[in-house]
């Protein structure tokens, strides 16, 4: 049960999610137990009320995809799944549409599938979307050790690998400090960059949601719970060697702080800050248009 709680609260940092493409039911059966025990153990009110929020919005959001006519099978093949070697490890990924190529790369512990709308959305626009799934993650095999470095040495490799001339690049959480630490590492090597929900350093989520997962650290010694508790460590500084474009998304009830998030889109030399207002960490993202219609404008306004 314990993990289930972790599940939810790292949904709500975006660090983790449900899959996207659950059973409405199951889901809401799950959830609902999940919320009422992590409310009882919430260090403070204000976790709890993160942790509920968080898990109501997936729930309400995955109901109505599903309440819509899309099944769960829809939701799963939007595109044809591939796998890829690159960097000693095998990358689970999908690829849908034609056009130029836009990079999705999910939140810690997630997968491809929290896209689905947002994969939708691109193709539909005219754009080939390539969605992998990060080493140890979704339907890659797990790993004992993650380093947010080796993440962005993947997604470099992959790009390379399969041909992909300076893409579009989208991350949530995790992704996001992937696409830029790909960026410090590997400059251009992508055309232009969103990011949402992304901190630099441990301490640029709320201290709560810290606590309650160095908690469950302290009893299962979950690696991608160490990473969350021990990386990145981004100097802001470092920031400075990117010029691509970046759109720097997040919630207004975003438990990674607002006055981070705007740290990471002032240190940017070439960036826009944008707070969806009334959303938490993932609300606008999986099951919501609203990320997809604002990585589309972002993108057409950059002529890509």
């Amino acid at each position: 049960m314990k993990n289930k709680i972790l599940k939810n609260l790292t949904v709500a940092i975006g660090i983790a999610s449900l899959a996207a493409a659950a059973p409405a039911s199951a889901l809401a059966e799950d959830t609902t137990e999940s919320v009422t025990e992590a409310v009882e153990n919430a260090a403070t009110e204000d976790a709890a009320e993160a942790v509920t929020e968080a898990a109501e919005n997936e729930t309400e959001a995955d109901t109505e995809a599903l309440s819509e006519g899309e099944s769960e099978e829809e939701i799963q093949c939007i595109g044809e799944h591939k796998t890829i070697d690159v960097n000693g490890t095998t990358l689970y990924y999908e690829v849908a549409g034609e056009g130029k190529p836009v990079v999705l790369v999910h939140g810690n512990g997630g997968n491809h599938k929290v896209f689905y709308k947002e994969i939708q959305q691109l193709v539909d626009a005219g754009y080939q979307v390539y969605a992998p799934d990060s080493r140890g993650q979704g339907e890659n095999a797990p790993q004992e050790e993650y380093h947010y470095e080796e993440f962005a040495e993947d997604m470099y490799q992959f790009i390379t690998a399969l041909g992909l001339d300076k893409p579009a690049y989208y991350g949530w959480s995790d992704g996001g400090i992937i696409g830029l630490l790909l960026e410090i590492s590997h400059p251009d090597t992508v055309s232009l960059m969103a990011i949402s929900g992304t901190n630099l350093y441990p301490d640029g989520a709320q201290q709560e949601i810290l606590d309650m997962i160095q908690e469950d650290y302290d009893k299962t010694g979950a690696p991608l719970e160490k990473l969350m508790l021990t990386e990145p460590n981004i100097d802001p500084e470092e920031l400075k060697a990117i010029t691509v474009p970046v759109l720097v998304l997040a919630g207004s009830e975003d438990v990674i702080k607002q006055e981070h998030t705007e740290l990471i889109a002032d240190s940017l030399p070439n960036s826009e800050l944008h707070i969806v207002e009334g959303e938490d960490h993932g609300s606008y993202i999986q099951g919501s248009e609203i990320a997809g219609e604002l990585i589309l404008k972002f993108l057409q306004e950059h002529d890509y």
